[in-house]
């Protein structure tokens, strides 16, 4: 069984080459209720390990096939930190992938670990889930192996997103009944505010998941974003746009809504019906509305509000 998979075209990160680091079997130090992928006990060490020479012949060949690649994914069937040659394989893919971007999607719990902590930065970008920053509900959502703790988790993403030289992403899955009280949302938000980090992507369930829950509707997802500061840089993320019933904004309203949070033309298109949708492209016609792109994704945002996020980056840097 090869190693790699794809290419797919992302939205987030361009034309991706997959490396499955478990490539057998599910190998993971979570059990995820929303998990697409068998239910399956939480183990802390790979069981099963494929070889870095099986995983570089395979990427090479990969490579010949398919030259115009933007990223290398690190993924697995699981947790891909917990491939025990981590280090070694991205030293050897660094050999070999030129301009190619090389990129992680990681469930976060191992981060505290130092050994892939360092292992990451070495990374162009790296993509770490949070989707719950209390005890009990990390416990009930993730399921995590026996000792993995949800304090250590966010402080190790907070000292990482202040050394990492590359983009970093946070994505957060909202589970309906669990991680979306208001509660739990305002937790999230503090930790985040220690975050330094390009995007962070908030989604739902949108594939039949390992157990029985539910996720949330798009209009759900937008309203929790207003939980958030503003400063930090939410995206939704979502396949159940098309559910969403537009309404109707006016100018003012449609201004005061972009100024609490930036919108992608998905977002305007669920949310805005075709008057409202109008009446947007005046204010951008008329220089009232700008946008700002953040790594593929364009936002929309009031150009005073733009002036105000660039003042702050200014003041951080």
């Amino acid at each position: 069984m090869s190693t790699i998979f794809g290419p797919i075209h992302s939205r987030r990160f361009g034309v991706s080459l997959g490396i499955d680091l478990s490539s057998s079997t599910k190998q993971c130090n979570f059990d995820c209720l929303y998990c697409e992928l068998t239910p399956m006990k939480a183990i802390k060490t790979q069981h099963t390990v494929t070889s870095t020479e099986t995983i570089l012949y395979d990427l090479k060949e990969a490579l010949q096939n398919h030259p115009n690649i933007d990223v290398i994914t690190l993924t697995a069937n699981g947790e891909p930190t917990m491939y025990p040659y981590l280090n070694e394989l991205i030293t050897e893919i660094d050999t070999i992938k030129g301009n190619i971007q090389t990129l992680i999607l990681s469930n976060s719990a191992s981060l505290s670990d130092e050994n892939i902590f360092n292992a990451l930065l070495r990374l162009d970008q790296v993509k770490l889930s949070l989707d719950a920053a209390t005890p009990e509900i990390f416990r009930k959502i993730d399921r995590p192996a026996e000792e993995i703790e949800i304090t250590n988790i966010i402080h190790a993403i907070q000292r990482f997103s202040h050394t990492f030289k590359g983009k970093l992403f946070i994505e957060i899955l909202f589970v309906r009944g669990l991680n979306d009280t208001p509660k739990e949302v305002m937790a999230l938000n503090t930790a985040l505010q220690n975050i330094q980090c390009e995007r962070i992507d908030i989604g739902t369930i949108d594939r039949p998941p390992a157990y029985p829950v539910q996720g949330l509707q798009f209009k759900e997802l937008y309203e929790l974003s207003h939980y958030f500061d503003p400063s930090l840089p939410i995206h939704i993320v979502s396949r159940t746009h098309a559910t969403a019933t537009p309404s109707h904004y006016s100018a003012n309203e449609i201004l005061t809504t972009l100024d609490k949070r930036p919108l992608t033309d998905d977002d305007i298109n669920a949310l805005f019906d075709e008057e409202s949708k109008k009446q947007f492209l005046i204010l951008l016609n008329e220089g009232k509305i700008t946008k700002i792109e953040r790594s593929n994704i364009i936002f929309y945002l009031p150009l005073e509000n733009s002036a105000r996020k660039r003042q702050k980056n200014t003041q951080k840097s």
